[in-house]
């Protein structure tokens, strides 16, 4: 059994010596220190020696075991090392070659025009308000003079959840909430957000699309307060020149309500293909808030007054950039997104 081994020894040692790849090192370790290898059979066989030679003979086997390991590792080492020092003269940088340019990201377009509308409100002393989009039945028609079975639900085709809970489809909730809160105390807020309606997509509708709406109420807010807001707003998104004209309306939340509409900003009232030939375009929704409103929130509509307005930032978005379908905000493609790089200094 001793000629053996030492027969199986100088074997290994040879097939070491000529591997020539750390695989083909690994294939002779797993041939001859594996489970079905001859040195691990030599050990199965060891019953059978008489037993004062056992020992001797176990110790024999694991010296020689140990002495193949160690040569093992010292030949993996050394092919390594190889391979490391093949692939490094074989690899060449020409480092005179131009560096490759590092695209840098961008706002979105509607990003940017959410922002742009904050930050003229923060300037003109807003708060923003944040709420939840899955939201209760309560806040988002209750609450806003919209009861149980009232038809002006109909203008908004929701996704329910449950009975009571539905994604919410306006941020109105949000202004029903904070007057909640506020206990009485006078309120200066926007409430930016994404809302959700049962609608068919196409070049103009959206079943998940944005939505900007404010609210201010406290002691002696007027009508004439909410149209130079709106007036303001107008010259800040769409340039300096631009008129507004309120027109009448009707909006459950509100009494009385408005539809502001700008003069348009491409043939500045003369009529062209973006207003439809009427000097006008279409902006937002508006009107002083309903007592209802105030009262359910804990507000007495014999002290206090507010107005309150709603615009979709991808409409604003679409007029100023001339994006003629809304579906592109949202497709995420490259080629659109990188249109809108800003040029600020």
């Amino acid at each position: 059994m001793k000629e053996q081994l030492h027969e199986l020894k100088e074997q290994v040692m040879l097939k070491i010596k000529e591997s020539n790849t750390v695989k083909e090192l690994n294939d002779v370790r797993v041939a001859y220190l594996g489970k079905k290898g001859p040195i691990t059979d030599l050990l199965k066989g060891m019953g059978k020696l008489p037993a004062e030679e056992r020992p001797k003979m176990g110790a024999l086997v694991n010296e020689i075991r140990e002495s193949v390991t160690e040569i093992l590792e010292e030949r993996k080492v050394l092919l390594e090392q190889q391979a490391i020092q093949e692939q490094l003269e074989n690899e060449s940088i020409d480092v005179t070659l131009p560096g490759r340019p590092v695209e840098l990201g961008n706002h979105h377009p509607l990003t940017r025009v959410v922002e742009e509308i904050e930050d003229f409100f923060i300037s003109m002393g807003y708060e923003i308000a944040e709420g939840p989009e899955v939201e209760k039945d309560y806040y988002n028609f209750e609450a806003l003079n919209l009861p149980k079975g009232h038809p002006a639900r109909d203008m908004q085709d929701s996704f329910y959840i449950t009975e009571d809970i539905l994604l919410r489809t306006h941020t109105s909730p949000v202004q029903a909430r904070t007057m909640e809160a506020k206990d009485g105390a006078a309120i200066k807020i926007i409430c930016p957000g994404k809302v959700y309606r049962r609608d068919s997509d196409d070049a103009t509708h959206s079943h998940q699309f944005t939505q900007i709406e404010g609210l201010v109420v406290g002691e002696n807010i007027r009508m004439s307060d909410l149209k130079g807001t709106l007036d303001l707003l107008a010259k800040k998104l769409f340039g300096a020149e631009r008129e507004i004209r309120l027109r009448p309306s009707f909006f459950p939340f509100t009494e009385p309500s408005v539809e502001m509409d700008i003069s348009c900003f491409k043939c500045g009232g003369s009529g062209c293909n973006v207003c439809k030939r009427t000097g006008w375009i279409e902006i937002l929704g508006a009107g002083m808030v309903h007592p209802n409103v105030l009262e359910m929130a804990g507000y007495n509509p014999e002290e206090v007054t507010g107005f309150a307005f709603g615009m979709g930032p991808e409409r604003i978005a679409m007029l100023k950039y001339g994006v003629e379908d809304i579906r592109h905000f949202y497709t995420n493609d490259i080629r659109f997104i990188s249109q809108f790089h800003r040029t600020e200094a």
